[in-house]
């Protein structure tokens, strides 16, 4: 009776988590529609340094507990000056060129981009780490290529932007390094992850919010851009982020890369609903093939010798 309940318990919990997982995804893919909406008020790179600067606010009191102020006080300059560094590449590089890629872009396509970076990861291991993808992984990269072919070919000119294009592939790189230089941290150092992603996010933020300063002057907010800055900075990073810190207790790897991988659909969904975003009829296929092909590059699959 006791394993029984158990049992339920678990799958109870289970699916709780993936429920949660879901719904997070859909405030994350929400995000890309109230960018879009916000960038008619405010600079790219300033809207990007206000959103995770909030955050980093939001943050702020939960590290300023004893068990946390130890480990920071504890770290070596050489931790410090990795996790200050990916603050730089993720927040500061990632995120500002994602604000200006949407910025140029339609959101599908900068979801689609973005959704490339395991292929870049895959890429970087093998070239560099000497880790050769698997035959699933291929099979995903093969999937992920059809994918933009059917995406971008033949590509609409009033849809897609050059700049935009380019600019997004360097974000898409940086995307990939903070993610290798991410998960180096994470398994080098005795430090949570909350330490590292505030300090990372205070750092990267703060450098976002000096270079809008200087390139797109003082922000001039009104309701409607104060409105989206504190949604995005509390409900869209603070608490989304830390519902799916908390589902990853739960799920497997595998689970939340597939649940993770649905954003590009809901993105595609909420930009035609939203933001009359209407790409050519064989870019739907090519996105769900894309997002399949993701999605399995990122799964580990224990091969048959």
């Amino acid at each position: 009776m006791n394993h029984k309940s158990d049992y339920e318990s678990d799958h109870n919990q289970r699916l709780k988590s993936i429920l949660t997982a879901l719904f997070v995804t859909v405030l994350w893919s929400s995000s890309f529609i109230i960018i879009k909406n916000g960038l008619n008020d405010i600079h790219p790179v300033s809207f990007a340094g206000l959103r995770y600067f909030t955050a980093f606010l939001f943050f702020l009191p939960l590290i300023l507990r004893k068990r946390y102020i130890t480990e920071i006080r504890n770290l070596d300059r050489k931790s410090l000056t990795e996790i200050l560094i990916l603050g730089i590449v993720f927040y500061s590089l990632t995120q500002g060129i994602q604000f200006i890629g949407l910025s140029l872009l339609p959101a599908v396509t900068v979801s689609l981009m973005l959704n490339s970076t395991p292929l870049f990861v895959a890429a970087g291991s093998a070239l560099f780490l000497n880790e050769i993808p698997g035959r699933m992984q291929i099979t995903g990269i093969m999937l992920f290529g059809a994918g933009v072919l059917l995406y971008f070919i033949p590509a609409d000119p009033g849809f897609t932007s050059l700049t935009g294009i380019i600019i997004m592939i360097a974000g898409v790189i940086f995307n990939a390094l903070s993610s290798v230089l991410g998960r180096k941290i994470n398994r080098g150092m005795n430090v949570s992850p909350l330490v590292v992603t505030s300090l990372s996010m205070g750092a990267g933020s703060i450098l976002l919010v000096i270079t809008g300063l200087v390139t797109g002057g003082m922000p001039e907010l009104n309701f409607s851009s104060i409105g989206a800055v504190l949604w995005l900075a509390l409900i869209n990073t603070t608490i989304a982020f830390t519902l799916w810190n908390h589902t990853l207790r739960y799920l497997t790897a595998t689970e939340s890369s597939v649940i993770n991988g649905t954003m590009l659909i809901q993105i595609a969904i909420a930009g035609y609903l939203f933001l009359n975003e209407k790409p050519n009829p064989l870019s739907y296929p090519g996105m769900i093939l894309c997002a399949a092909g993701a999605v399995i590059t990122q799964l580990k699959f224990k091969e048959k010798k």
